[in-house]
């Protein structure tokens, strides 16, 4: 595997990237995959370099980047969260990739690992004709539920209000309350508070972030799109008694999403230990997957009996 530091625009901001491209040149001009990073993710995240080694063996070039504002790139909103951006800053890589004469710019996919980087597989799939599958792993489909689960309901009532407020604070005096990332965004578990899991990156991974972040993801709803995926495929990969990302907003994406479709639920293991207990099935279900149906016919024949 070979590694490219790349640079493209998105709505104006440069953003910073790795193109990961496979040794040799068997295989050129190579299908490739995007992905964005997770919630609170960076590009460099060793779970994800895993996986692109893996993919690139199998002869796929991968994209990975930080979004607009967050690690090496550009952009204003220093450490925001918000999935609109995140997913045109996506698109955008998918454009780039279409730039390069070494990749197959008919087929491209997306792959999205954690949280809001799951759902951003889904979203920009569900609207980009472009990607020709979609693999989303430990994604959440509906933000609003998302964050809801991570509160007791009277803290969530006090919750909404506060947005209320800030909202209204915002319009009279043009900047809203800055929060803990980790505590008024998203509510870390005691796992997250242990695991070593981001420790390369971890460092350089904002603590705080607008209130208004919360507003963004709660509007955020992939499983009201993921139908206009097919008939281009959906690999859904969820882990059972997930406290991060709840198994159900995988299983909700699964049912809405028209075929072909597949959920993998891997059991016995938790959120950030699955990286490490089911890496090996994980990475080779995704190669598989993309060996199955990140294809492109010139010629494409619908017929029905």
């Amino acid at each position: 595997m070979r590694v490219e530091k790349i640079t493209f625009y998105s709505e104006g901001d440069r953003l910073s990237g790795d193109l990961y491209l496979p040794d040799g040149d068997q295989g050129k001009p190579w299908p490739a995959v995007v992905q964005g990073p997770g919630f609170l993710g960076l590009k460099d995240s060793k779970h994800y370099i895993m996986m692109f080694e893996k993919l690139c063996a199998a002869g796929y070039a991968c994209l990975c980047f930080d979004y607009r504002g967050w690690g090496e790139s550009e952009g204003k909103q220093r450490g925001w969260v918000m999935p609109q951006w995140q997913a045109e800053d996506i698109r955008s890589g998918i454009t780039f990739l279409q730039t390069r004469a070494e990749i197959d710019s008919n087929r491209i996919a997306t792959f999205g690992s954690g949280g809001t980087g799951g759902g951003n597989a889904v979203y920009v799939a569900a609207v980009d004709p472009r990607v020709k599958c979609a693999v989303c792993y430990m994604g959440i489909g509906n933000g609003r539920d998302w964050l809801h689960s991570m509160r007791r309901e009277y803290e969530w009532v006090e919750y909404l209000q506060r947005l209320e407020e800030d909202r209204k604070k915002r319009v009279l005096t043009g900047a809203g309350e800055i929060v803990s990332a980790r505590e008024e965004i998203m509510v870390q578990t005691p796992e997250r508070k242990t695991t070593t899991v981001k420790k390369e990156v971890e460092a350089k991974i904002p603590q705080q972030m607008p209130l208004q972040c919360a507003e963004a993801i709660m509007e955020y709803c992939p499983e009201e799109t993921v139908h206009k995926i097919s008939p281009r495929a959906s690999l859904f990969i969820a882990v059972e008694y997930d406290a991060v990302t709840p198994e159900e907003q995988s299983v909700r994406l699964y049912e809405k999403a028209g075929e072909p479709k597949k959920l993998i639920m891997l059991r016995e293991t938790t959120h950030y230990g699955v990286y490490s207990t089911y890496f090996k099935e994980v990475s080779a279900a995704v190669v598989d997957w993309y060996d199955r149906y990140l294809k492109y016919d010139r010629v494409d024949v619908t017929e029905k009996s």
